[in-house]
């Protein structure tokens, strides 16, 4: 695919989602995502793409990509590198971590060859350690995609991955 139809998808994308969310402050959030969401990263160009879309005729102070990329990369549901189509996040929070977490992640990294943050060479798995998801009556937990795992134990994680094969 050519550079330029890379850029003019990305500012398709970038304008779908600024139409649907809206051009205040309050949406860089909602735009970001969803620009997450279609292309399973926000690439860098997409900054650039959305200060000069939201700058047009937006009525308020200016703004930076440095904003919007500092929104990117402190969101953990938001990614600026590209993820596998599968992304595993496990809750590395001490609740989870005293019921057995440790050894749920270890059974994570050596069944996937990934440390955290990492994707697998054939773009199919990416595993991220996120903060409290709320669930810590369930720890150990881990998120794939949208699908909760609680009360998850190593000799789980074999079953719990083939689900996506």
């Amino acid at each position: 695919m050519s550079e330029l139809k890379i850029e003019s998808d990305i500012a398709a994308v970038i304008q779908t989602a600024i139409e649907k969310h809206g051009r205040n402050r309050d949406a860089f959030i909602p735009i970001l995502s969803e620009i997450n969401h279609v292309l399973g990263h926000v690439p860098g160009e997409a900054f650039r793409e959305v200060r000069n879309q939201l700058n047009v005729m937006n009525g308020q102070a200016p703004v930076a990509e440095s904003q919007l990329f500092g929104l990117a990369s402190f969101y953990d549901m938001l990614s600026t590198k590209p993820r596998g189509r599968h992304v595993i996040k496990f809750c590395e929070n001490a609740p989870c971590h005293v019921v057995g977490g440790k050894a749920v992640w270890d059974t994570l990294q050596e069944t996937l060859n990934l440390k955290n943050d990492e994707t697998t060479p054939d773009s199919k798995w990416t595993l991220v350690t996120t903060s409290c998801v709320g669930l810590c009556s369930v720890g150990p937990v881990l998120l794939i995609d949208d699908d909760v795992y609680g009360n998850v134990t190593p000799e789980q994680v074999s079953d719990i991955l083939e689900r996506y094969e």
